[in-house]
């Protein structure tokens, strides 16, 4: 029996996910486009609390990792790892873009998922999935109207594609345009109950883990002043 926390804060949702005895035992999920900082350890104690797993318990942490956005990600990594040092338990990093394609259940036809996300700026944080989830391709950060570009290459035919994630709507007209069958989906949000199911499947007692890393597809907007940030005279 695997007891597994699971965190998402890279995006516009906050949440929290107990994985107890094979399923889940507990989850909170609130849509914010601020104030994790301060939701997400309340959000813990929430969800530890419906439950009688304390936190010796605990066999594992899993964190989304990205892409998303910039301080998002470094709260709940820093939050993961915090809790896993402190608790002496590993903890795995896993992509928000797989996390919210695993959200659609697997499809027997051969339509792709995009994960398509909103990085607030001119591009669009991507990946491509296939039909039974297995990545098709890298994340990537693309413009809007060059999705269709990253998008498989297949023969004659129907070509169906899903989209989950918060930016869907700037990908439905370049996508049908470019000759795909668009289906727009429910799934905008990174969930943490997906993500501790996928580490649920993945993850192994005694499997060695590297710290999780954040994942970011672009440089950050602030950089560091030349001369050091002196004042000149």
């Amino acid at each position: 029996m695997l007891n597994i926390l699971a965190l998402d804060t890279s995006a516009t949702a906050c949440s929290v996910a107990l994985w107890c005895d094979g399923d889940i035992a507990a989850n909170r999920f609130e849509i914010m486009a601020r104030g994790h900082a301060e939701h997400l350890m309340p959000m813990v104690d929430e969800v530890m609390a419906q439950t009688s797993v304390t936190a010796a318990k605990l066999d594992l942490i899993a964190v989304t990792t990205g892409p998303g956005a910039f301080t998002g990600l470094r709260l709940g990594l820093a939050a993961a790892r915090g809790l896993a040092l402190a608790l002496n338990i590993p903890c795995l990093g896993m992509m928000t873009t797989e996390t919210l394609a695993a959200a659609l259940p697997e499809t027997s036809n051969e339509e792709v998922v995009l994960a398509a996300l909103d990085s607030k700026r001119n591009d669009l944080y991507i990946q491509v999935f296939g039909a039974e989830r297995n990545a098709l391709g890298p994340p990537q950060a693309v413009a809007p109207e060059h999705v269709a570009r990253v998008m498989p290459s297949f023969g004659a035919g129907e070509r169906c594609c899903a989209i989950v994630g918060d930016a869907q709507a700037a990908c439905v007209d370049i996508l049908a345009a470019a000759g795909w069958l668009v289906r727009e989906t429910e799934v905008t949000k990174p969930d943490a109950a997906v993500l501790a199911r996928l580490a649920a499947a993945r993850w192994k007692p005694g499997m060695e883990l590297m710290a999780p890393a954040p994942l970011y597809l672009r440089s950050p907007d602030a950089v560091v002043p030349k001369d050091g940030g002196r004042i000149r005279r």
